[in-house]
């Protein structure tokens, strides 16, 4: 595999906190929660909470809810952290696709919703957390996976759900808090430059998804999701970067002639390619 050198650029704008980013890839890697049966039962009623937030998946082509009980809500909008006991859930729908397989959009832009896939809920205990490695531990809270028809979801990859919302941990592990607690400040844009060598992560893709630079030269990876991203390398030994929240960069250099294959690690539906030409 070509030489991959790797480094992690500061936030570009500051409306980006201070957060746990500085987790070691490798340890994140190494740390797993084991799908299957635990603490957090099927969520009756879901539906029948507040839906808070939505977001379209471009990766996967999904539509996502997000729904929380009322009182949950009243406590957040009065100030108060959230309890002990919530549960909170996120729906996910197959966006609806057109003959050509993109997702059809309604007037406002967003994707219309086609049937129920998913419903994955969280839900904070008193020591819930104490069973999941510490490496990507999110204070009491767990996650748990469920079909449509209410069953666990033994193939799901809880351990991404961790290391999702580990770096916001000043938000109580919510990527959302602002919209649960009823607040909707302007959206920040991450300043990007554009430049050769430069990749934009937005709407959930890499942006060129093929970018051809020469051996020995530096790929920059830029944020502009509101949701954390990380760059990595396809293959035995492959190199990850630390995890990026809108506005940070990561940075590579490729040193060998080749095609580089790449995900995001969070979000494997994201892959881009690096074809490195010899000098």
């Amino acid at each position: 595999m070509p030489q991959v050198r790797t480094s992690l650029r500061k936030p570009l704008i500051a409306a980006v906190a201070a957060t746990a980013c500085g987790v070691a890839a490798l340890a994140i890697a190494q740390s797993t929660v084991p799908s299957g049966p635990n603490k957090l039962a099927f969520p009756d009623g879901w539906d029948k909470g507040e839906m808070y937030a939505t977001v379209d998946r471009y990766d996967n082509k999904q539509y996502r809810e997000f729904y929380a009980p009322p009182e949950v809500v009243k406590a957040v909008r009065e100030g108060k952290p959230i309890p002990y006991g919530a549960v909170l859930t996120l729906a996910a729908y197959a966006a609806k696709l057109d003959a050509a397989g993109v997702p059809v959009k309604d007037a406002n832009g967003r994707f219309d919703k086609d049937k129920l896939v998913a419903v994955n809920s969280m839900m904070k205990g008193q020591g819930f957390g104490a069973d999941i490695p510490a490496a990507i531990r999110n204070g009491d809270w767990i996650y748990q996976s469920f079909t449509p028809d209410g069953k666990v979801n033994d193939k799901a990859n809880l351990t991404a759900c961790f290391q999702c919302h580990l770096p916001f941990a000043k938000d109580d592990y919510l990527t959302n808090m602002a919209k649960l607690a009823g607040k909707f400040p302007p959206e920040t844009q991450a300043v990007v430059k554009g430049g050769a060598g430069e990749v934009t992560i937005n709407d959930f893709k890499f942006g060129p998804e093929t970018l051809k630079v020469s051996a020995g030269q530096k790929v920059t990876w830029v944020n502009t999701d509101n949701t954390p991203h990380q760059v990595s390398v396809v293959g035995e030994n492959g190199q990850r970067s630390d995890l990026m929240l809108k506005g940070q960069s990561a940075t590579m250099q490729f040193d060998a002639a080749g095609n580089i294959a790449y995900i995001c690690g969070l979000h494997p539906g994201m892959k881009g390619t690096i074809e490195v030409a010899a000098k």
